[in-house]
């Protein structure tokens, strides 16, 4: 006796629209490794503008650099974060979607608390130029 067989109600696997997701290790070693290359480039940044400033000559007077380079070089992480976070959505990669989206808030953060802070020495040199820390 043959009896009728019907067709599967849903197949994720096959047709066009196949559900692709990476390996859930593979993620979250890809994830792991981005977020250590990206706070690695925003500590030796920051690192460098601190070492603009620091000198271990006790009498001299030393001012650090203008924050603006190093902004331009955090925001370019940011961007690179996003892009990431944009291939890992398409690859369907869900820890690197959230963890480059976390990079990128905090690199938005920091860029704007850094635009602030040297937008307000930068007015502050401007008004008082005799100010302490502004160039003579």
């Amino acid at each position: 006796m043959n009896l009728p067989v019907a067709p599967p109600a849903f197949d994720a696997t096959t047709g066009p629209r196949q559900r692709r997701r990476t390996d859930t290790g593979v993620d979250i070693g890809v994830s792991c490794g981005l977020v250590c290359v990206e706070l690695l480039t925003l500590v030796v940044t920051f690192g460098l503008w601190f070492l603009s400033g620091l000198d271990l000559d006790p009498g001299a007077t030393v001012e650090s650099d203008s924050l603006w380079g190093y902004l331009a070089a955090v925001g370019a992480v940011g961007v690179f974060s996003t892009v990431a976070a944009a291939f890992a959505a398409r690859a369907g990669a869900f820890v690197t979607v959230i963890s480059q989206a976390t990079v990128a808030t905090l690199v938005c953060v920091i860029v704007f608390g850094g635009t602030m802070a040297q937008s307000h020495e930068d007015a502050r040199c401007r008004d008082t130029p005799s100010a302490a820390s502004c160039e003579d």
